[in-house]
């Protein structure tokens, strides 16, 4: 009897000193943050690339306290699909291949099971903040044809978006190169677009073209003041999780480094590479900003934290190798829309308190797609068998009890134009890998013997990332066993383990 009363009293006083009830001491579901860079290359951050010329303090911090994956991947080499694949756990290919038009509609069937929908399924509160580029219903609110501010009546909502796929809140101008030219809040513009885009009005571009689309614009729209504006939102959204009880899963999708090329004032010449690499320079500043709510907030310490980026580096990128011998997709060859590796093959960084072991590297091949059915782990969900049928479980491997999270990827960004990673062997299954412009003087610059006419393209990544010694005449066994495994998994309509009979 006196051993249960000092063992009852103990228990209070640990209680009254946390000042929690005993329920509230088990440890709560883990929140999420996905920190989302758009046309960022693998070379980009100091911490893959310390002969680059572009210092990144921030996420090089970010990486030295989690895990960096060295082989990274995302889904396409351009926008749209790549953010699908990663909030679905489902190839894009298997859907659609290119990015929604300015007005599109949305990529989701009302059926597919979303990341946030699952993570709201489970009590989280979700939220999107900055690029969407998945579509609305446009039409709904559309008045009468054409792109003029008068065409849409913008006080009513516009359906499809992020609140229809899993977020309670969403914040941004959707893309920051197309219109509306304005902000939209929730499934609300914020601002109604009462003139035309005209870019005479907005400061002089820094680098390369400003890239934007014809179509509404609020008076005094400023592209400068996107990206500071939306780390604003991120920051305030992090910052109000302080006192918050129920787990929170934050997209924040930055703008950049995309075109166009736009560091603010105060990051110019913060780079060797020019206004690009300033650029880079000012988002991982903001990088540091939100890391820093999230501190103030009393969270990081139960928050997942991921750092990746879309696709590789625009094709700017071939004359900034030039002019600064700064090349963004070190050390590998191609960039957005390519299927060669830098197309696709991004950075990655992971850090999860009590999970990754801080500094870490690992050279496991890894996916975007794998990050759903790796949070549905984390928070006991069972997966549909008609849900997130490519995403693999990185969770054994994040504890150290595995050592790979999966063997094969299938990389794509048209149609028509596969390539499939098998171990360290990667098949390019087209007469090339590239779809970018500007290459044919960028190979002889880095020594490249050039095209050998082949029908495909087989290399060893363990010898050669940066894919310049084509195998397949050597290899047809090795090339046919791969063209056959492509094929598999794209009629099966699965790649994920849990699927496999």
């Amino acid at each position: 009897m006196m051993r249960s009363t000092l063992l009852a009293a103990l228990l209070l006083c640990v209680v009254q000193m946390t000042g929690l009830p005993l329920h509230a001491q088990e440890k709560s579901p883990p929140n999420i943050l996905i920190l989302y860079a758009d046309d960022l290359g693998y070379g980009d951050l100091s911490c893959y690339n310390p002969q680059g010329k572009i210092p990144t303090p921030n996420l090089d911090k970010l990486a030295a306290s989690g895990t960096r994956f060295t082989d990274g991947h995302s889904s396409s080499g351009i926008c749209t699909p790549s953010r699908y694949a990663l909030l679905t756990g489902r190839h894009h290919w298997r859907d659609f291949h290119g990015i929604v038009n300015a007005f599109g509609k949305s990529v989701f069937k009302p059926e597919r099971l979303t990341m946030p929908e699952m993570l709201k399924d489970q009590g989280y509160a979700t939220a999107c903040i900055g690029k969407w580029h998945l579509g609305w219903d446009w039409d709904a609110i559309r008045q009468s044809k054409g792109i003029q501010p008068d065409s849409f009546d913008w006080s009513k909502a516009i359906p499809d978006g992020p609140l229809a796929h899993g977020f309670d809140h969403y914040f941004g101008d959707t893309v920051i190169n197309f219109p509306p030219y304005a902000w939209i809040e929730d499934d609300k513009l914020a601002q109604i677009p009462d003139t035309m885009k005209d870019e005479a009005k907005w400061k002089k571009i820094k680098e390369g073209n400003w890239e934007c689309r014809p179509g509404p614009m609020v008076t005094g729209w400023n592209p400068y003041d996107v990206l500071p504006t939306l780390t604003d939102q991120g920051v305030a959204y992090l910052k109000s999780r302080k006192d918050e009880t129920e787990p929170f899963f934050l997209y924040f999708a930055f703008p950049c480094p995309h075109a166009p090329i736009i560091p603010n004032d105060a990051y110019d010449g913060k780079s060797d590479a020019g206004p690009f690499g300033d650029f880079v320079v000012e988002t991982d500043a903001m990088v540091g900003r939100l890391l820093a709510a999230l501190e103030a907030s009393g969270q990081a310490d139960n928050t997942i934290v991921v750092f990746t980026a879309d696709n590789g580096p625009e094709h700017y990128a071939y004359a900034r190798d030039a002019k600064y011998g700064h090349w963004s997709s070190e050390p590998f060859r191609g960039l957005k829309r390519d299927i060669y590796e830098g197309g696709h093959h991004v950075p990655f960084i992971v850090r999860w308190p009590g999970v990754t072991t801080p500094g870490s590297e690992s050279y496991a091949l890894v996916s975007q797609i794998d990050l759903m059915a790796t949070f549905a782990s984390a928070i006991g969900y069972k997966l549909p068998d008609d849900a997130a049928e490519d995403s693999h479980d990185m969770l054994p491997h994040l504890k150290g009890e595995a050592a790979a999270i999966r063997a094969s990827h299938i990389h794509n960004t048209f149609a028509n134009q596969y390539a499939i990673r098998d171990g360290d062997w990667l098949l390019v299954d087209h007469k090339t890998g590239y779809r970018s412009k500007g290459w044919q003087a960028w190979e002889p610059r880095h020594n490249y013997p050039g095209d050998d006419k082949q029908p495909v393209e087989l290399y060893d990544l363990a010898s050669d990332p940066g894919q310049r010694n084509n195998l397949a005449a050597d290899q047809p066994e090795k090339v046919e066993q791969m063209q056959k495994l492509l094929t598999k998994i794209q009629k099966q309509g699965h790649s994920a383990p849990r699927l496999e009979k």
